[in-house]
C-alpha cells in the first residue's frame, strides 16, 4: 500500500494513476470526505488527514510500503515560513511514528540554495526529513510547464507572453506535471537506502522565447515574449493581492541569476517524456 498526499492535484493525480495502472494499492490522504469519495471511485482506499495534524497523518501513513509527501505551497508566506514549518513538524512527527517502508518527498529545483526565497519552504522540508530513519528520496523537478497557464490569455488576446524569467533567450529546466507524477511512482516502487536526491526536467530546456514560439504555432498567430521590468514586480504582485512580494521576487532572481538550478551535473538529471507543445495545447484547450 502506498499513501499519497496531494492526490487531488496534478502531480499527485498523475502519481496515483500510474500506481493504479500498475495494479498497486493506493491510499489517498485527503482533507475531506468529498475529495475522498472521488478517490474511492478511482479505486483508492481513503484516509482523512490534515497536513498540520501529526496524529491523523500518522494513522494515514501506518502500515504502508511507501509514502509520497507533497507539501502544500504557501505563495505569500509570513516571514520565517511559519506555515511551512507547521506542516514540516507534523509530517516529520507522523513519519517517525508510522515508520513506513520509504518516503518520496516532492521538493524543487534549487532546494540546495542558501539564499532565502519562496522555494526555501522545500529546503526546510528536506533538512527536516533528512533526519528520518527510513529511506527517503527528494524529487526535485524543474519549473512546471503548467505555470504557463497564466500566459494563455495574453498570448491569445495580445500576442504577448509577459515574462518574469529573463533574459528572454535563457533556457531553464522545465517539466510537465505528468512526468513528475510518473517518475514519483517509479521511485516509490524502487529499493534504496539512506537519503538520495533525484532531479527531473523535461526533454528540452525552455526559454521565454521558446514559450512564445510554441504558443504562436498552437494559436496560429504571432506571439512574442516581453520582459516584465524588475522594478515593477513588487507593485504588480501587491496589486494581485500579495502582502510580501519579496520571497517570490527572490525566487525569480534565483532563476534569472542562476543560483536556483540543479545541484548535480546535467548528465545525472532525469529527463521527462512530455514535450512543451503537448502541455501548452492542453492549457489552450482548457482555456477555451
Amino acid at each position: 500500500m502506498y499513501a499519497i498526499t496531494g492526490i487531488t492535484g496534478k502531480v499527485g493525480g498523475a502519481l496515483a494513476r500510474a500506481l493504479l495502472a500498475g495494479g498497486q494499492p493506493v491510499r489517498a490522504v485527503v482533507r475531506d470526505t468529498d475529495k475522498g469519495r472521488a478517490c474511492a471511485e478511482r479505486g483508492c482506499a481513503v484516509a482523512l488527514a490534515e497536513m498540520r495534524n501529526a496524529a491523523s497523518l500518522s494513522a494515514a501513513f501506518k502500515g504502508t510500503a511507501g509514502v509520497f509527501i507533497l507539501p502544500p505551497s504557501e505563495f505569500d508566506p509570513l516571514p520565517g515560513f511559519p506555515e511551512a514549518r507547521a506542516v514540516i513538524d507534523a509530517v516529520k512527527t507522523a513519519l517517525e511514528s508510522a515508520h513506513p517502508g520509504k518516503v518520496v518527498c516532492l521538493s524543487t529545483i534549487g532546494a540546495q540554495a542558501t539564499q532565502s526565497n519562496l522555494l526555501t519552504q522545500r529546503t526546510l522540508m528536506e533538512q527536516a526529513l533528512s533526519e528520518l530513519p527510513m529511506p527517503v528520496t527528494f524529487l526535485r523537478p524543474g519549473w512546471f510547464m503548467e505555470n504557463a497557464a497564466w500566459d494563455v490569455g495574453p498570448a491569445r488576446d495580445e500576442g504577448v507572453v509577459h515574462s518574469f524569467l529573463q533574459p528572454l533567450d535563457k533556457a531553464v529546466p522545465m517539466v510537465a506535471t505528468a512526468d513528475v507524477g510518473r517518475v514519483a511512482a517509479q521511485l516509490l516502487q524502487e529499493t534504496w537506502s539512506g537519503k538520495r536526491v533525484v532531479e527531473l526536467e523535461g526533454p528540452q530546456r525552455v526559454s521565454p522565447n521558446d514559450l512564445a514560439t510554441v504558443f504562436a504555432e498552437i494559436l496560429g498567430r504571432p506571439v512574442r515574449a516581453e520582459a516584465v521590468p524588475r522594478e515593477t514586480w513588487g507593485a504588480l504582485f501587491r496589486a494581485q493581492g500579495t502582502k510580501d512580494p519579496m520571497p517570490r521576487i527572490q525566487m525569480l532572481d534565483g532563476f534569472n541569476e542562476g543560483w536556483i538550478d540543479f545541484e548535480g551535473d546535467e548528465a545525472t538529471v532525469v529527463k521527462g517524456r512530455v514535450e512543451l507543445e503537448t502541455v501548452l495545447r492542453g492549457l489552450v484547450s482548457q482555456a477555451g
